[in-house]
């Protein structure tokens, strides 16, 4: 035995307890564990029929009493709502104010009655849609439940990306909603773009001086306690968007499609699809990930797209410009530290001022259902030559925006690999409006060789994980490059023994050039490391078909899968997201009885349960 392990007692649970308890921790986070030890610790010390409170992170079974409390509540799909969340508790812990923080499909819905203080930090998803882990408290939130909240205070930051026509939509439906039960606003609405600080930072000033000049709380009973932002400190990674681990391409392969070379670039909207299998080291880093997670690229933008801007614009990439208080030449601007294809709100309201386009003014009127198609066909270059005027560097270096972080699925499993990173992506290459067009990201790593280097870190998705029980079986949706996790997915199961079968559903427009990974799930099949294999080829029949046919095509023993236990994944495009949450509720409808509302009440369980898990974009 080794010495230095603890001894501990032994376990007084039964062993469908401990599965039970491995799948409710399965995939938290360090302040969900704290919290969740913290909650622990207070059952055990009260075993009396009352109500119990919710220990606050920093205040773990310390016998703590707060007058009030503030709760900080976050939804979060990339993890900036988190990273917010978790500043405003170190700061508020800092200040002396009674604080816990919850993810939202952690927070205990009953207790909402009695808030008295909630700061919520919640990103939009899509057009408006929350987050995947704030569904179902939006769901209460909106629903014939929800409690009057005239005793409450609170504050909403929202975090979205203007490029989409209802920009931070379920921020605001969220503050609209708080208030419309009674509660009473501290701090206004604040609504933040991907330059998230710029809005983010003041709003976090002004509810963190309202928090500490409002909320009190008595003595605590016991100093000895480590408050959370300890443990947090410890648990932040080293390598992060900010500071990022330069690593080297050890393979770039071509998956799909043939080689653009020239002009050889496909129309707008043409099906031919460039998808690239890149491996990256990570030796060396101490980066670690789990299947589920994404690697975090920090790209320079190709040099003709830099070279188109300039041109389109009537400047020299010499001239110097300011930027964060720094002199740089305006080619290494656009180059690294300007979004050059993404379009935003900002910028496009920007070039109508500058250039005084009455069309593009009306584009930008709230409610104008034209600005989705404009966003959706045109890239940043194509706004500059369709309103085509000469630049001042200054200004058009302040109207454009910090890089968009671009997150790619891990597909690979670290059991397997060892200290790799396995991406497969989608090259963005097209014609449209008359010129070659090149995704900035995707074009940057596709233009990699091996030895070429990549700035990375991990952005980690705790609700995007194998189940904890290796006895469980999964059932994957994953068409195009949603595949990328579920290679990981089903490494890792193989590397660990799992015993739980595995249910891959696939989708593409052609088997012949579209049926990526095609050799290892046939490897994987003849192994046994995947049980079933279901694929959907839209195009190459009359009648397009597609994941959600397939899976109504076998939903009978998908729903009885479901009914024995199994977890279901989705990860891809939202669109494709929500036909196949469509069709998992016309599947469990149909062999529940016809009870729609059961259906729906099933599907919402299986996502508390972690048991429903989404990787959407």
């Amino acid at each position: 035995m080794n010495a230095a392990a603890p001894l501990l007692p032994p376990s007084p649970l039964a062993d469908d307890q401990k599965a039970q308890l491995l799948q409710l921790i399965n995939g938290l986070d360090t302040h969900a564990l704290w919290w969740l030890s913290g909650y622990s610790a207070g059952l055990a010390q009260a075993q009396q029929p009352r109500a119990l409170a919710l220990v606050a992170p920093g205040q773990v079974a310390s016998g703590a009493v707060a007058k009030e409390r503030l709760t900080i509540l976050y939804g979060s799909q990339t993890g900036n709502a988190k990273r917010c969340a978790e500043r405003l508790l170190a700061d508020a812990e800092a200040a002396g104010v009674p604080v816990r923080l919850l993810r939202a499909d952690a927070y205990p819905t009953r207790e909402l009655a009695d808030e008295r203080w909630l700061y919520v930090v919640i990103s939009t998803q899509g057009e408006g849609d929350p987050p995947d882990d704030a569904i179902g408290f939006i769901e209460f939130l909106n629903g014939r439940r929800a409690p009057k909240l005239a005793q409450l205070r609170f504050s909403v930051l929202g975090l979205g990306d203007s490029s989409y026509a209802d920009f931070c939509g379920i921020g605001r439906k969220l503050d609209a909603r708080l208030a419309e039960l009674g509660g009473q606003r501290v701090v206004a609405l604040a609504q933040a773009d991907v330059d998230f600080d710029t809005i983010a930072l003041p709003w976090h000033s002004q509810v963190l001086e309202q928090a500490r000049t409002q909320i009190q709380a008595t003595p605590t009973a016991s100093s000895n306690v480590t408050p959370l932002r300890h443990a947090v400190a410890q648990a932040l990674p080293q390598w992060t968007q900010a500071n990022p681990f330069v690593t080297e391409v050890l393979a770039n392969q071509r998956l799909t499609g043939r080689e653009f070379k020239g002009t050889g670039f496909r129309k707008y909207g043409d099906n031919d699809k460039d998808v690239r299998h890149i491996e990256l080291s990570l030796e060396g880093s101490g980066l670690t990930y789990e299947p589920g997670d994404s690697l975090g690229i920090r790209h320079r933008n190709p040099q003709a797209l830099v070279e188109a801007v300039l041109e389109a614009t009537g400047l020299d990439s010499t001239v110097m410009v300011e930027l964060d208080g720094n002199a740089v030449s305006l080619g290494q601007s656009l180059e690294e530290k300007r979004e050059l294809s993404r379009l935003s709100r900002p910028f496009l309201t920007a070039v109508a001022e500058h250039v005084q386009a009455d069309d593009l003014k009306q584009l930008l009127e709230p409610g104008n259902a034209q600005f989705a198609g404009l966003v959706n066909t045109h890239q940043l270059i194509d706004v500059l030559r369709r309103w085509s005027a000469t630049w001042d560097a200054q200004a058009l270096v302040k109207a454009l925006r910090a890089p968009t972080q671009r997150l790619y699925s891990i597909a690979s499993s670290r059991k397997r690999v060892g200290e790799e990173a396995h991406l497969t992506l989608d090259v963005l290459r097209y014609q449209a409006h008359g010129h070659a067009h090149l995704g900035a990201a995707s074009g940057f790593l596709a233009a990699l060789d091996e030895g070429g280097q990549v700035p990375v870190y991990v952005e980690a998705n705790e609700r995007f994980r194998v189940p904890a029980d290796a006895s469980r079986d999964i059932i994957m949706v994953g068409p195009g490059t949603g595949i990328a996790p579920f290679r990981g997915f089903v490494q890792e199961r193989a590397e660990t023994g799992a015993s739980g079968r595995n249910w891959l559903f696939f989708g593409a427009q052609h088997f012949n050039t579209g049926f990526v990974y095609q050799t290892e799930w046939q490897d994987a099949l003849a192994k046994g490391e995947l049980q079933r294999l279901d694929l959907a080829f839209s195009r190459d029949q009359a009648e397009k078909i597609y994941v959600q046919h397939r899976l109504r095509e076998q939903g009978r023993e998908l729903y009885d899968w479901l009914q024995n236990g199994a977890h279901f994944y989705v990860c891809g495009a939202i669109g494709m997201g929500k036909d196949v949450h469509a069709a998992l509720l016309d599947i469990i409808t149909t062999h529940n009885g016809g009870d729609a509302d059961a259906a729906t009440e099933f599907l919402a369980t299986l996502q508390r349960e972690g048991r429903y898990a989404r990787d959407v974009y």
